[in-house]
């Protein structure tokens, strides 16, 4: 999904609407790009952030946590995108928090590196930028998402701003999109809500280690948000997963969202669109709601 020919669309395809640059985005606080980018949380909750570590079958996790600063709300994972934990991540998550949720944003690439892996205005686009995430990421089987996430699932059960009465939710970015159902798979009873925003890794196929198998070993209600040239380019992964969540029979709401390219939902992006940004956002939050409760 995160490739040369995503690349080659978002050079070709006009946004029409207000977007931050890069370079731009790197010289933000969180909170200025909050006040800049994205709508007021209404009635926001006041949150507590920092950068913890937690303890892995193969290493030290560094991770992102932030949730309201008083009471006990539903534990969540964030998964990012191909580029890793950074400032874009934090917002999400913070916005997210001030909704009333205690987020985890989690370091994919721990074994390797401590977060941010790359600069905040690394361009995909760049072989080298390419090639050192893609050596990274090849090293994330799915066991090892599987031991990783049933780690993030024990931290947040520990955690005093986390309800353990309610389950969680979990939430996919670009190549994170497939780590949400691991992790549902990983831990049935404990994750309610999966999300994907432009999910990549998939890998809809008639094997084995097909994800979308992976669905009837949970319960998790489901948002699939799809970017417009990814279903282009391949428009059976829609069908494959509605096929596989209605045999399960399980709630899933699935959509291609017109006039989005590949990343769409991720502030740093060139491509971010704002409005179906908006709106993917708003389902999450209703999915949440209604799964989480």
């Amino acid at each position: 999904m995160c490739d040369e020919l995503t690349e080659n669309d978002k050079k070709q395809f006009l946004l029409n609407q207000r977007n931050l640059n890069r370079r731009d985005f790197s010289k933000l606080s969180i909170a200025a790009l909050i006040t800049a980018v994205l709508p007021n949380v209404v009635f926001a909750q006041t949150v507590t952030e920092s950068t913890i570590e937690i303890a892995t079958p193969d290493g030290i996790s560094d991770c992102y946590f932030v949730s309201p600063s008083n009471g006990k709300y539903p534990g969540v994972i964030l998964w990012p995108d191909i580029k890793g934990l950074r400032p874009a991540y934090k917002v999400l998550a913070k916005r997210l928090a001030q909704a009333g949720y205690s987020v985890l944003v989690i370091n994919h690439y721990y074994r390797d590196a401590k977060a941010p892996v790359v600069s905040p205005d690394a361009s995909f686009g760049d072989p080298k930028t390419m090639n050192y995430l893609r050596s990274m990421a090849s090293k994330l089987t799915h066991d090892a998402i599987t031991s990783d996430a049933k780690a993030y699932i024990d931290f947040l059960d520990k955690q005093i701003n986390v309800d353990r009465n309610r389950k969680m939710g979990t939430i996919g970015y670009c190549m994170g999109g497939s780590d949400t159902l691991r992790t549902a798979a990983a831990a049935p009873s404990r994750i309610g809500a999966v999300a994907s925003f432009h999910g990549g890794g998939l890998d809809i196929s008639d094997g084995p280690d097909s994800t979308h198998l992976l669905i009837e070993k949970s319960s998790a209600h489901a948002l699939h948000a799809i970017a417009e040239n990814d279903d282009k380019r391949s428009p059976e992964i829609k069908n494959v997963l509605r096929t596989a969540y209605k045999a399960a029979g399980i709630s899933a709401e699935i959509e291609v969202y017109e006039e989005t390219l590949h990343g769409w939902c991720t502030l740093d992006y060139s491509g971010y669109n704002e409005k179906q940004a908006e709106k993917a956002w708003s389902r999450l939050l209703h999915l949440f709601d209604k799964a989480l409760a």
